[in-house]
């Protein structure tokens, strides 16, 4: 992986492709621009350049990164390679482990889309009688 030099810089919508937060460069681009990303707690733009020893907060669905910019590098490489350039405070990691329990302890939707089957309506009808 081209692990770049602490001088240079880039820009941060390739980083977190290159860092596999998200499949492409586009939408990297635009979770920076809908406020997604936060560089050392600030809204930024996709072309914001970024250095080491900054700070991101990423949020992705319900959960919520806070990592340390370690190394730079604009190529994609194996997943292994990839975590070498940031490294996620406890704190966050904690969280996200108690939030991945609470979502996985929750019932699963049991939201029926649709109208009742033949059978179903006959079960309900059977249930409204009392028969049941």
């Amino acid at each position: 992986m081209d692990a770049k030099t602490d001088q240079e810089k880039l820009r941060i919508d390739k980083w977190l492709w290159a860092a596999r937060f998200f499949k492409t460069r586009s939408l990297a681009a635009d979770a920076v621009e809908c406020g997604k990303v936060l560089v050392n707690g600030t809204r930024v733009k996709p072309a914001k350049s970024l250095a080491t020893s900054d700070t991101l907060t990423i949020r992705l669905g319900p959960y919520q990164h806070v990592i340390k910019v370690l190394a730079l590098s604009n190529k994609r490489g194996p997943a292994a390679e990839a975590q070498k350039l940031y490294q996620e405070t406890e704190e966050s990691r904690l969280r996200r482990e108690a939030l991945a329990l609470a979502l996985k302890a929750q019932p699963e939707p049991t939201a029926h889309e649709g109208r009742p089957t033949k059978r179903d309506r006959r079960e309900i009808e059977k249930f409204k009688s009392g028969v049941w």
